[in-house]
């Protein structure tokens, strides 16, 4: 039989397939440092605000508390974000500037809640209790970063599951004192010394012990 392809185009296919094999492991690992970037959890990006409104004023500046717009941090799951209430209890006094609180009165006005895009946001599979964290000694800033100094909110960590399990798997080392957690320079000293979740109730898979905090229940629906 006679040959189909010359000894040069043998060595052009082989050469090509290398090369592609090349490309396509390349755009795998450039595809997997990507997913694990924080480019790709939208890290320091951030969100469009039904008002331009600055932590780094209200928090840094004035010194208000976390508390006064997130009422719901140390006994619920969700911290809470603030009422149309809340921004005019002030801004109906001082600082009035029409066109930019305009959301808020139509918010009032209509007994509805003000659309703040959530930076920190998590999926809907996801089960987070701001209570536990704060009780159990872990400070804003851990999962937040220095918000005090930020003129838009922005995610300084990217909230992954790898994140959080990195916590979980060594919580100590992120917890101090429980009064503390709300604290911007909290003063160090021991975590709360007592169990966490269903800490007393072990879990064995294969002969091993699973955390509580490790297990997929406890942040999984």
């Amino acid at each position: 039989m006679p040959q189909v392809f010359s000894p040069r185009s043998d060595r052009r296919l082989r050469l090509a397939l290398s090369i592609g094999a090349a490309m396509l492991l390349l755009i795998l690992a450039v595809g997997f440092a990507y997913a694990r970037s924080g480019a790709a959890w939208a890290v320091g990006k951030p969100a469009a605000q039904p008002i331009p409104f600055s932590h780094a004023v209200h928090a840094g500046g004035l010194g208000l508390d976390c508390r006064f717009c997130h009422a719901g941090v140390e006994q619920a799951a969700a911290a809470g974000m603030p009422t149309a209430e809340t921004c005019l209890g002030c801004h109906s006094r001082v600082w009035t500037v029409t066109p930019q609180f305009a959301p808020l009165a139509t918010a009032l006005a209509r007994g509805t809640p003000v659309e703040w895009s959530s930076v920190h946001r998590l999926p809907d599979h996801v089960r987070f209790h701001h209570a536990a964290h704060v009780r159990s000694g872990v400070t804003c800033q851990t999962c937040h970063g220095p918000v005090w100094e930020m003129p838009r909110t922005v995610k300084t960590e990217t909230l992954s599951m790898g994140w959080c399990l990195d916590c979980h798997r060594d919580p100590a080392s992120r917890q101090g004192p429980a009064d503390q957690a709300l604290a911007r320079d909290p003063a160090g000293g021991p975590p709360p010394d007592r169990p966490f979740g269903l800490a007393a109730r072990p879990v064995m898979h294969q002969g091993i012990e699973v955390s509580p905090l490790t297990r997929c229940s406890t942040c999984h629906r």
